[in-house]
């Protein structure tokens, strides 16, 4: 298999990072105040950047993709559930992506919700059928063009006027804040790993795409806060037809739909994979893009707060239960059928994760659930042993 190098893993997060679901996230931040929501935003984005990482790591060491990984710490047949729900909520991202780049495209050139949802869609599928390994120029030529047209959205929103002033609407606690910024890097740590494995040098891989896309996401929140501050206005795409920009404003769109949308569409078809040796990856990342372009055209999608915490609430656990198992007990139990012992715990962490929903913490509610399901798993191996499970992965 053809390596990526660690400027190749940096461009394809730079690209995820540029993304107009989280440039819409960031108008959520506005009431706060930008002081206020630019620290919450910051903090969310630490919490998540070192999960990203650590999540990432684990796929670069052992060169297994993110749903591989997964069965060291359930087993083969236990890690099946997540990669199901896995493909489930990317052939959901891959929907949301086409359906917002679609509806603020149309908001410049109203030609058709579905004209719109077809060309993002088909661009999708062009980048799918190129492939990660040989995207390229084309990769380079696209973060090229990505990079300087943000730029002249900064410069459009940050210094073409005073703050708006005005109602901006009623501000979220600071921990919901917290728990909003650190959604966006949590829903792709089902993925990480599908990148890393396949990186000539996975730590330094692994560190790149971490950074660049903890840099490049709090840019785009602090775009989405700062054009509802400044402008006044929560419609992205208005706000690039009141400046002038026109075509730049649909390639900024179009351009940043397709890079992020591609690396959910693509690790949709890997994690299918892991549900069974006979599914090629390729085949199924363009079956789950053309199921997308379906669902944005039928279907509307304009709240996803909802969709980003159930996210969390699977998948936060989950990786706790990983980073537990792999970096603090050096435990694989890949060879098992399931291992009752993680899934109950990983239950567990659902469960109180959905229940702290409920409960105003500072750091929001991610790092306790995942810090409480660590310790489940410290003290469920010190009471029951690890050693047995490392020699002798006994089928369950």
């Amino acid at each position: 298999m053809k390596k990526t190098s660690t400027f190749q893993n940096g461009l394809i997060w730079f690209g995820a990072g540029v993304s107009l679901a989280e440039i819409l996230t960031g108008t959520a931040f506005a009431p706060l105040g930008m002081g206020k929501g630019f620290a919450a935003i910051v903090l969310g984005h630490l919490i998540g950047g070192v999960l990203f990482f650590l999540a990432g790591l684990i796929g670069g060491r052992t060169g297994r993709s993110a749903m591989e990984t997964v069965k060291m710490s359930f087993g083969h047949r236990g890690g099946l559930l997540f990669a199901f729900l896995n493909v489930l909520q990317l052939v959901g991202w891959t929907a949301i992506m086409i359906y917002d780049g679609a509806l603020a495209v149309g908001g410049i050139f109203d030609v058709g919700n579905w004209v719109w949802c077809l060309v993002i869609g088909g661009l999708i599928l062009l980048w799918i059928a190129v492939g990660i390994t040989n995207l390229g120029w084309l990769n380079k030529i696209a973060m090229a063009a990505l990079f300087l047209l943000t730029l002249v959205l900064c410069k459009v929103i940050f210094f073409s006027g005073a703050p708006a002033g005005g109602d901006l609407g009623e501000a979220m606690s600071f921990g919901a804040a917290v728990e909003l910024a650190v959604a966006m890097p949590l829903s792709w740590l089902p993925l990480i790993s599908d990148y890393t494995r396949e990186a000539e040098k996975p730590f330094q891989a692994t560190l790149a795409s971490t950074v660049v896309y903890g840099l490049v996401s709090c840019w785009m929140y602090v775009i989405g806060m700062g054009a509802a501050i400044y402008t006044g206005e929560y419609d992205i795409a208005l706000i690039m037809v009141k400046a002038g920009l026109g075509i730049a404003a649909l390639v900024i769109l179009i351009l940043s739909t397709v890079t992020t949308t591609f690396l959910d569409a693509w690790s949709a078809g890997i994690s299918a994979e892991s549900l069974s040796g006979k599914i090629n990856g390729k085949w199924a990342a363009l079956l789950v893009t053309v199921v997308g372009i379906v669902g944005a055209v039928v279907y509307p999608m304009d709240d996803i707060t909802g969709f980003l915490y159930l996210i969390g609430s699977v998948f936060a656990p989950m990786i706790a239960v990983q980073i537990a198992d792999h970096f603090l007990l050096k435990r694989d139990r890949f060879g098992a059928g399931f291992d009752v012992r993680n899934l109950v715990i990983w239950l567990v962490g659902f469960i109180v994760y959905r229940l702290l929903m409920n409960v105003d913490i500072v750091v929001g509610y991610t790092l306790p659930d995942m810090l409480l399901t660590m310790a489940m798993c410290l003290a469920a191996d010190k009471v029951l042993g690890g050693r047995r499970n490392m020699e002798h992965p006994k089928e369950i």
